[in-house]
């Protein structure tokens, strides 16, 4: 019999933070789905693969055929690790052994106030000073890498913009949510905003990524992309859901 002494330190339970692929489901329509995953994948090559995924259903009103869709994306080496969904869509996914999971986002990003505050209430001095206020939380501090990323290398900045002094290689991939600066090569994969932060930036000064994306939205850097920005200092900014770049000639 194994004591109990035996099994304490069997496992240790930690938080973690895992950076997931969010898809977006448009239609229910599987013939559909199956020919959109197909050619994505076949635009991205390897960058998606093994990728942990999320399925977002939240703008279908009809479920789609889960099990086969499940066995295509599986067969596309995309391992789904949760699903977003309301009602009788969620109902379907729990029953095909989806798990329902949460996305989190920046509260009020890029929020406008709908009505001016209201006017204050008058107060009554007190009798007593009042206490000081307390300081506000601290921002997290921007991370900062000064060394090259070599394939296969993962850096991501939680809660914070990213810096990095020296050359991204292919197949390295670097994550913030907020912004990222690049003060180097960037011929890897760029992912900024990455828990949905729209104001989000990345500043490159020398663009020939694989793959860059601000909160979700993404942008292969392949033979249709802009051949003038390859090689050259650009800013990439999110405007209406789609990927802008900006040639950034103070950087020339």
């Amino acid at each position: 019999m194994t004591s109990k002494a035996n099994t304490t330190n069997a496992l240790i339970f930690k938080s973690a933070s895992l950076f997931a692929l969010r898809i977006v489901l448009n239609s229910s329509d599987l013939a559909a789905l199956k020919e959109a995953i197909t050619r994505k994948m076949t635009e991205a090559g390897s960058l998606f693969k093994d990728e942990a995924v999320v399925l977002d259903a939240t703008r279908i009103s009809e479920a789609p055929d889960w099990s086969a869709l499940l066995s295509h994306l599986q067969a596309n080496h995309l391992p789904v690790i949760g699903v977003m969904a309301e009602g009788s869509v969620l109902d379907s996914a729990r029953k095909a052994g989806l798990v329902p999971v949460t996305l989190s986002t920046p509260s009020n990003a890029g929020r406008v106030a709908d009505e001016p505050p209201a006017a204050p209430i008058p107060q009554v001095a007190p009798a007593t000073p009042e206490p000081k206020p307390a300081e506000a939380p601290q921002a997290e501090p921007t991370l900062v890498i000064k060394r090259q990323l070599r394939s296969g290398q993962r850096i991501y900045a939680r809660n914070s913009d990213l810096i990095v002094i020296g050359a991204v290689g292919r197949g390295a991939e670097i994550i913030a949510d907020g912004n990222i600066h690049v003060y180097g090569p960037l011929r890897g994969k760029a992912i900024a905003g990455a828990r949905g932060n729209t104001q989000a930036r990345i500043f490159s000064t020398h663009l020939d990524a694989e793959l860059l994306a601000i909160a979700g939205i993404y942008r292969l850097i392949d033979a249709d992309f802009n051949q003038s920005l390859i090689k050259q200092a650009v800013i990439v900014e999110l405007e209406n859901e789609s990927l802008t770049f900006i040639a950034n000639d103070e950087h020339k």
